[in-house]
């Protein structure tokens, strides 16, 4: 058995990543996961410490946290790793990347310099199918991050959940390189239950905010669930 970290965002493809790799026989340890040493958020989710906190406890899985900032993010990201695989002898790390080849590029790089082998169980994969079985297994995520640049009215989707409501919402989508998985950035989740899960994250007060951000002398605006109040409730059987 393959002992392995899962490179976690909080949302639904890195959720299903770990959820299949774990069931093709690798050992999770931990969930790897980044935020930005300004906001301590994670980029683009807006997903904080608590919820992150909350998620490992309800997998049962400890949560392996570091700060990157944008010009040293790869030097972050490489050093968090190291510290696992001395810690833990890892041999593997699991990321729910679908179809962005300059991504996987920068994943085998990594884990090349680092020693570990990329297990992607999602790469390649028809994002259609992907979000189905997401569903058929029973998880459950809620949107908490929406790219106006790649969807108009953007509020209207915050706080929905991924059901097949949400799959009828995008049915208009098809064209224009819109992905339903959201892996151009379209739009973020935070998953809350699952089989993953022991328990399940119960949101109790929640409210929409908007935010903007400069790249490159350009501003790009999005819109986020910022949760406020939550509670894990073990979920009945």
């Amino acid at each position: 058995m393959k002992k392995a970290i899962a490179s976690w965002s909080s949302g639904k493809d890195s959720c299903l990543a770990c959820y299949k790799a774990i069931s093709m026989g690798c050992e999770v340890e931990y969930l790897f996961n980044t935020i930005s040493n300004e906001s301590k958020r994670v980029n683009f989710h807006g997903t904080g410490r608590e919820l992150l906190n909350a998620q490992s406890e309800a997998a049962g899985i400890p949560l392996f946290q570091t700060e990157t900032a944008g010009d040293d993010y790869t030097g972050k990201f490489k050093e968090g790793v190291h510290e696992l695989i001395e810690k833990k002898e890892i041999s593997a790390m699991v990321f729910g990347d679908i179809h962005l080849q300059w991504h996987k590029d920068w994943i085998d790089n990594v884990c090349d310099e680092l020693g570990i082998e990329a297990v992607m169980p999602l790469w390649n994969r028809n994002s259609d199918e992907i979000i189905r079985e997401f569903m058929d297994h029973g998880f459950e995520a809620v949107v908490v991050g929406v790219s106006e640049t790649h969807i108009k009215n953007g509020e209207e989707l915050i706080g929905k959940w991924i059901d097949d409501e949400f799959m009828d919402y995008f049915k208009d989508y098809g064209s224009g390189g819109f992905d339903i998985c959201g892996e151009n950035g379209e739009y973020h989740t935070l998953v809350t239950n699952g089989p993953l899960f022991r328990k399940k994250i119960n949101i109790l007060e929640a409210e929409k905010v908007y935010r903007e951000s400069e790249h490159d002398g350009k501003i790009y605006g999005n819109w986020f669930l910022d949760i406020k109040k939550f509670e894990l409730i073990i979920p009945p059987q």
